[in-house]
């Protein structure tokens, strides 16, 4: 084996230098870059290294994990994409294998998944990076101070973000086309892998530059003050429709061959069709159905339409934010009159102490203002409404034309999947560490750890908070559900197995998701332990599917017999003066430990243990 191939393939150490063999390389000599290549990379650090990315400020490992995680799905199913294309049947010993053709439409079909997936990665990418496509204070207290011409930074910008779409484009299909050829079989390989790449970065494209010109377009016209009373509402509604239609694949895969082949209407006004229409032309040529050169064109042009108003839109946007952030915008009284009432009885029941009264109306002051908060809720709220929407609506085709139908256990199910993912959704921003502004002067009032009878005074107000706020949330859930659902859901008995179970949801789910959280909300500390995401992934896979096995099995039980509301009452009750009992026993034991000076580790108080 010749030297240079094993230095190749072996790993060794790098030699240490002396101090005179380094004095003689000679001072370090750094790239020369220029500015707009340094702002590029000052904004995609800022991209991927904010507080809501990376909250453990590790940002290359996120990145990384979210790159991979990205790239895997549409990989998976390519390689059982294998047996499907090779499918062989045995028959007996004198009987040769036969090879079983794949139908057409189920090609076509295979084809829909990875142009769809790329659609719904990059929106939800977009999506998340919402906040920071346009300049905020930082910007302009730091950049505005330094001899940096403002069309750079603009240029820069655009340049970061065009980076950021292509990467996480690339990210999303690089590891799907590796595998496909040698799991579909594909006649012409070469068609194939050009139909394949066009379409799903097409597709992927679409998705991200739709999304930004829709936020260009309003910021433009709207003005940063309204647009940030809508911006929440239009990326949950974004969040939710992307997963909606992941979710609805195989409904959608099942009417994909009636909807094209009738040439109705419903097909063209769909994008991901556009770039199955792109795929299907490139790989098939000129023989391809008309209805995909049809799609395809509408592709292209909607594509170029979009484009084209993200490069006149962004501009303009730009400029008005900018200008808007430097003159301030006008202030304005944050105090509800119309709330005054409700708070009132609020503070005559569940918030009567001062402590949990301060730490109640801390939550809804904190709630909404921090960016980070603010798409924990959307990314919760968007995938429980899409789990909602996916589970009450059934879809069917009758007559070649898209039909949608109201299931009862569906909306029986609805009602623990509203309720849970209210409830870990502000589960998830309540502990999530970031913002320590506000952490010092509970430390300085109730020291840190707190009394026992100010730790539950401040815990039970984040408790009543997510309570109220889950009970709320799955109560008009429920009222929404009467006016759609069919007619057994509306009787006496159906109405209160479903109010009880919501209620019982809402109050057993708040103290499950809280049984261990010592922390004012907001206030917690960064881990100095990388979180394990599959672990955190494996706790929701495992106890939301009990979520709602026992939400639709406790409404059949409660209807059948009058007597079971009474004992589900009771037990109910009964789990929640346990839980109480033992979320007590977890704050007696955090307020038993050793007050720690600021900054101070734990490590010898606890010996690294957990417990």
């Amino acid at each position: 084996m010749s030297d240079s191939f094993q230095r190749l393939i072996t790993m060794s150490a790098t030699r240490p230098l002396s101090l005179s063999e380094q004095a003689e390389l000679g001072p370090v000599r750094q790239p020369e870059r220029s500015q707009v290549s340094l702002l590029i990379r000052h904004f995609l650090e800022r991209f991927f290294n904010h507080e809501t990315a990376s909250p453990d400020g590790d940002a290359k490992a996120r990145l990384i994990l979210i790159a991979f995680a990205t790239g895997l799905p549409p990989f998976i199913v390519a390689i059982y994409l294998w047996p499907v294309y090779h499918h062989v049947i045995v028959f007996r010993q004198d009987h040769p294998l036969i090879d079983v053709p794949v139908p057409y439409w189920a090609q076509v079909n295979h084809h829909f998944f990875f142009v769809l997936y790329s659609f719904v990665a990059m929106g939800i990418v977009t999506v998340f990076e919402w906040d920071l496509f346009f300049p905020d204070l930082l910007d302009i207290f730091v950049l505005g101070t330094l001899p940096l011409a403002g069309h750079r930074v603009f240029l820069a910008r655009v340049g970061a973000i065009a980076v950021l779409i292509f990467g996480f484009l690339f990210d999303a299909n690089f590891l799907a086309p590796v595998v496909l050829p040698a799991a579909t079989d594909p006649p012409h390989l070469a068609r194939f892998v050009a139909g394949h790449v066009v379409a799903v970065a097409g597709s992927g494209l679409f998705a991200a530059t739709f999304i930004l010109a829709l936020q260009s377009v309003l910021l433009s016209i709207l003005g940063e003050r309204l647009f940030r009373r809508i911006s929440l509402a239009l990326q949950g509604l974004a969040v939710t429709v992307l997963v909606v239609l992941f979710l609805l694949f195989p409904v959608l895969s099942g009417v994909t061959p009636g909807l094209l082949q009738a040439g109705g209407s419903a097909a063209r006004w769909f994008p991901p069709f556009w770039f199955l229409g792109m795929y299907q032309r490139l790989l098939e040529g000129p023989s391809v159905l008309p209805v995909f050169e049809e799609l395809a064109k509408i592709g292209w042009v909607a594509t170029l339409a979009v484009g084209a108003a993200a490069l006149a839109f962004y501009p303009l946007a730009y400029l008005r934010r900018v200008r808007q952030l430097v003159e301030g915008g006008s202030t304005r009284s944050t105090r509800n009159r119309m709330a005054a009432p409700l708070f009132g009885l609020l503070h005559a029941t569940v918030v009567r102490p001062s402590i949990r009264r301060g730490i109640f109306h801390f939550i809804g002051q904190t709630l909404l203002r921090v960016p980070r908060y603010r798409i924990y809720l959307v990314l919760y709220g968007g995938v429980g409404l899409s789990v909602v929407v996916a589970t009450v609506l059934r879809f069917t085709v009758h007559g070649q034309h898209l039909h949608a139908e109201v299931s009862a256990e569906g909306i029986r199910v609805a009602i623990g999947i509203v309720a849970f993912w209210v409830i870990a959704g502000l589960r998830t921003a309540f502990v999530s560490s970031g913002n320590q502004r506000g952490s010092w002067a509970l430390r300085i009032v109730h020291g840190k750890p707190p009394q026992f009878e100010a730790a539950m005074e401040q815990l039970l107000a984040a408790k009543v908070w997510v309570m109220l706020c889950g009970a709320v949330v799955t109560m008009a859930a429920i009222g929404g559900f009467r006016l759609v659902a069919p007619a057994e859901l509306l009787g006496r008995s159906a109405t209160a197995a479903q109010l009880l179970v919501a209620a019982g949801m809402c109050v057993l789910l708040t103290d499950a998701f809280f049984l261990n959280v010592t922390i004012v909300p907001f206030t917690g500390e960064p881990s100095r332990e990388q979180p394990n995401l599959a672990f955190i992934m494996l706790r929701y896979f495992t106890f939301f599917p009990v979520v709602t096995a026992l939400s639709i099995a406790s409404e059949y039980w409660i209807e059948n017999n009058a007597e079971h509301f009474g004992i589900a009452a009771i037990s109910i009750v009964i789990a929640h003066l346990w839980f109480r009992k033992r979320h007590r026993d977890v704050v007696r034991l955090d307020s038993s430990q050793v007050e720690l000076e600021e900054g101070e580790e734990d490590f010898p108080m606890k010996l690294g243990l957990r417990y």
